[in-house]
This record gives C-alpha cells, structure tokens and sequence, in this order.
C-alpha cells in the first residue's frame, strides 16, 4: 500500500492506493451523531479482493487515530461527491449525477457499513408535471436569472444555501469562494431561463431553484435536470418547481428527472404527484469503528 497526501490546507486528504484499488479519507468530515468521524470517498476499485484490503487498512488506520465513526462514499462534506448507487433501471448516467464502480456497495456492506441515508431521482413528462391552473402567491415573484454578473448570483445562492440547508443531517460549512469555485466552470452551459429566483416584494430572496439541461445526452438533449431547489416560505418551492417545469418546456425540453432528492424530502412527494417515476437510488454508509 502507498499512501499519497493532498495538499489542502486544513485536514489534507490522504490517498490510499494499492495495485488495483484506490480510496482517499477526509479527515474532517461531518459529524455523525456527535461521533469523531471521518469519510471514504473517491473510490476506484478494479477488483474486489485489493478494494478490501484497502478498506482494511483505512479502517485500522482510522480506528488507531480515535476516530469514531465513518462514513462512505463521500469525498469529504455533502457539497461535493456522495452516494452509491444502489438501484438503476440501467440507464446512462446524467450530467453531474454520482455514479459508483461495480465493487463499491459490495466493498461497503462486507465492510460492516448499513445504509444510513436514502435518496432517488425519478423522471417525469414535463407537459405533465406542469400544474392545471397557474396561480402565483400573493406578494411573491418568480423571475429568471438575467445571465449576468455569476459571481453575485452565486453568491446569493450561497447565502441562501447556508442558512437554508444548515439544519440537514450531515450539513457542514463551506466558504463562499470554495461553493463559487465548484459551480462557476459550469456559468457557459447554463440556461438563464433554468435558474429561478423566488422574491418578495421588495426584493427579499425567499426561495431558489437550480437546472440545466442534461448535456451529458448531447447538446440536442430533450431533458431537463431540476437540481435544486429551496425556500423559505410556504408555497415558494412549488411555484419555483412550476416555473420551471413551463421554462423547460418552452426550450423543448420534454422529459425532467428531479434529481438526487432525500426519500423522505417534501420534494420526493412533490415528484410523485407531478408523475415522477423513481429510475435511480441511492444510499450514504456508515459504520461506527
């Protein structure tokens, strides 16, 4: 086994690698239950016998060093890459979906990591998931991003995010420039008229939802990726969820996949009443050493 550590500043990432598996540990993940813990992620595991004994060794390492607690696979905080796959129709991946190895949920689960945490995507008819009748909500204004000034715009969405999502299981703290370094590559893909905002009057932002078309089909792609979405006040998310829906239609997109939603998210029931068919699961593992 050879042992490579990154170069970030705080907690550096350490990679474990033997001929035919590789893994890194984050040293500064986020708590589980108030447990010392640490994650797994960035596997690369071409056969199962190395890809355990690499599992091995991280353990051991990580129990001698008084962690309490892993998780997996998670490269580092939930801002970034998690998630196994663990239930597919078999189709192609979409554009900034998790996609896991052929050993990975095997190499967990013999691990003596359980499920600690569900999500699914599901894919709806666009046309269909547009609401019967479009009402707005008194004093509320859905307007689309106007293409302009990224870093203001991200930055919104940043401010927002934190305070919106510091309450979920797993959350940790980003800074503003590491959330604006992981989406602004994406500014020349994007369409304006999928990227919403949710304002009361005045201007106060309440709610915001974020998609893309899945480029990963091609630039002729007929779908659309509902990303996220958040809001603060009660009937936001739906208008957003609406706008988008009608948005995407417009651009001749036809199919949506609401994406990487928590199975028990207002946003998973949401889906299932606009017709979203669940065609992917997933599952954060942990294990306490």
């Amino acid at each position: 086994m050879t042992s490579t550590p990154d170069t970030a500043e705080a907690a550096p990432p350490q990679v474990l690698q033997n001929g035919d598996a590789k893994m890194t540990i984050y040293r500064d993940a986020p708590s589980w239950d108030g447990k010392r813990t640490a994650s797994l992620g960035g596997f690369d595991i071409k056969q199962s016998q190395a890809g355990s004994a690499l599992m091995t060794d991280a353990l051991s390492l990580l129990k001698a060093e008084g962690f309490e607690a892993v998780l997996g696979p998670m490269d580092g905080d939930t801002w970034h890459a998690y998630r196994s796959v663990t239930q597919s129709d078999g189709s192609a991946p979409f554009l900034l979906e998790p996609v896991s190895g052929p050993h990975d949920v095997d190499l967990l689960t013999e691990a003596g990591f359980e499920r600690i945490s569900g999500y699914c995507s599901a894919r709806a008819d666009t046309e269909g998931a547009i609401a019967k009748r479009q009402g707005g909500r008194a004093g509320l204004e859905i307007a689309s991003w106007d293409g302009s000034d990224p870093d203001a715009f991200f930055g919104a969405v940043y401010e927002f995010s934190v305070a919106g999502f510091a309450r979920n299981r797993f959350y940790k703290p980003i800074s503003k420039q590491a959330f604006l370094a992981m989406y602004t590559p994406f500014v020349p893909a994007m369409r304006k008229e999928l990227i919403l905002f949710a304002r009361r009057e005045g201007g106060e932002l309440v709610g915001f939802l974020f998609g893309y078309p899945n480029y990963a089909e091609g630039l002729g792609t007929k779908t659309a990726i509902l990303k996220t979405y958040a809001s603060s006040v009660f009937g936001a998310g739906h208008l957003l969820a609406d706008t988008f829906h009608r948005n995407a239609l417009d651009l001749g997109l036809t199919t949506t996949i609401h994406a990487l939603m928590h199975e028990d998210n207002i946003a998973r029931k949401r889906s299932e009443k606009l017709g979203g068919s669940v065609f992917r699961r997933y599952h954060l593992f942990g294990r306490t050493l």
